[in-house]
């Protein structure tokens, strides 16, 4: 594995040129989805010049913005695990090593709150427009933690695709579940299965917030399933503090859905959306 990369004096560690990276493609993904709605978004906007104005690069700020907000959440929520960790070495917390996927979601959360109500976009609606972004952006920050062996590798494999990791950051000569790749694949499906809802979404077919929902659970899902082959210490029940986090999330996404569905005010009749009666 390669955690640095040497160019000259220059040395750059390959974990944060893949967040970069990672974030870039976000916002690529996510002005995107801002354009393809700009019919919709035109009602929450209070002039057309005003409008067209914020839309060049309004998708690389908020991702600029959640981004580094979901790197201090991940950050914190990783050190926040082992506090005699940080009681006895307080500058673990400027490590450029240990991030946790929930606390990253969290982080992003609080800040995508916040931009959601300087942009003047309902909430719901502007998580939706979010999550592809996220999902892709947080696929190929994965591949960060792969190339710098950083330990988010799995338990030992006799599998053909298992690797070792003797020049990572924590190595290993063992060979072991690719874990981040797994998370690399899989978070891109989740990211095209969401961008399509999303295209679902733009017809009136599905309420706002579906997207973001299906984000929760998928990811969550996904997130649990992946910590059985982890190396993580267990904690509840037998399970990870990931794993635990995972449950709080999908969770949390199959309530909001059915509450969203259930007032949706919308249904099929001969092929065309209509309002219900009432």
């Amino acid at each position: 594995m390669i955690p640095f990369l040497h160019l000259g004096p220059l040395t750059i560690p390959t974990f944060g040129l893949m967040v970069a990276t990672g974030l870039l493609v976000a916002a690529y993904i996510l002005q995107a989805d801002f354009n393809r709605r700009r019919g919709q978004l035109q009602n929450y906007r209070s002039s057309k010049s005003a409008r067209d104005e914020r839309a060049k690069d309004e998708g690389f700020l908020i991702i600029g913005i959640a981004g580094l907000a979901g790197l201090v959440g991940a950050r914190l929520y990783h050190v926040l695990e082992t506090p005699h960790e940080l009681i006895a070495n307080p500058s673990v917390l400027i490590s450029r090593f240990g991030f946790a996927w929930f606390g990253g979601l969290l982080g992003g959360f609080v800040a995508l709150v916040i931009l959601a109500k300087r942009f003047r976009i309902p909430l719901l609606e502007f998580l939706d427009m979010c999550s592809p972004a996220a999902a892709v952006g947080y696929a190929i920050g994965r591949i960060g933690c792969l190339l710098s062996g950083d330990g988010d590798y799995g338990g030992p494999t006799t599998l053909p695709w298992g690797m070792s990791f003797p020049n990572g950051v924590v190595p290993t000569v063992e060979r072991v579940h690719p874990t981040p790749l797994y998370e690399f694949f899989i978070w891109l499906v989740i990211g095209a299965i969401l961008w399509r809802l999303g295209k679902r979404a733009l017809t009136g077919a599905g309420p706002k917030g579906e997207v973001f929902c299906a984000y929760l659970i998928l990811t969550g899902i996904a997130r649990f399933l992946i910590e059985f082959i982890r190396i993580n210490p267990r904690s509840f029940f037998g399970l990870s503090n990931a794993q635990t986090a995972s449950l709080v999330s999908i969770v949390a996404g199959a309530v909001l859905l059915w509450g969203i569905r259930s007032r949706f005010p919308a249904h099929k009749e001969g092929g065309r959306i209509t309002e219900r009666a009432g």
